[in-house]
């Protein structure tokens, strides 16, 4: 649970670097960023909010008041200490960050982290996959004769999904490192450096 709360926490900061905002428009980008099978609820977010302030890592203040209610909605906005905990959380480049808990959310920030750190990172993702995929194949090898279709179908998904995201990763790796696609071609488009 503690890796989760990080990985929030991690969210939180990284959109507030983008400028300040309220608790429902937090909820509904962290809800597109951590994408359909992760929804948000607001019982999880305002306690990390709440913790965050406790911290010093954001702060709080009056917005424009609300339509319905006519009361001031509360906006966040990162703190310099909320910048450096953001840095030291996107610098991290251990298991924990190319878990499929965390991997999403570092690289939607990405854009701020050095090359080096994306580097250890993606090829971690890679290595962690491979090694999913690896077990998947074997697995399904031993099991074909024994399960039916829909099962065995299943199965195949499952190879094919964890192939396709072994394949991005590597051209994203090779994009990072200045590298030709599997074509032989330059790749289409570098990925910025920290801003």
């Amino acid at each position: 649970m503690a890796r989760r709360a990080e990985t929030i926490d991690l969210a939180v900061l990284g959109l507030l670097h983008e400028g300040p905002m309220h608790g429902y428009e937090l909820r509904k980008r962290l809800n597109l960023m951590l994408g359909w099978g992760r929804v948000l609820s607001y019982g999880t977010l305002y306690p990390t909010l709440k913790k965050l302030l406790r911290a010093g890592l954001i702060e709080e203040s009056p917005g424009s008041p609300a339509a319905v209610t006519g009361r001031p909605k509360i906006v966040y906005t990162v703190t310099d200490a909320g910048h450096r905990e953001f840095e030291r959380l996107m610098s991290e480049a251990g298991p924990t960050a190319w878990e499929d808990d965390n991997f999403d959310i570092r690289f939607a920030f990405f854009s701020r982290t050095d090359m080096e750190i994306r580097l250890r990172v993606l090829e971690g993702r890679r290595m962690r996959l491979q090694e999913r995929l690896d077990r998947v194949q074997r697995e399904l090898s031993m099991t074909q004769a024994e399960v039916d279709r829909y099962a065995g179908e299943l199965q195949r998904h499952g190879v094919e999904s964890v192939e396709r995201e072994v394949r991005w990763i590597s051209d994203l790796i090779r994009a990072e490192r200045g590298e030709p696609g599997e074509g032989g071609t330059a790749p289409a488009a570098q990925p910025s450096g920290p801003a």
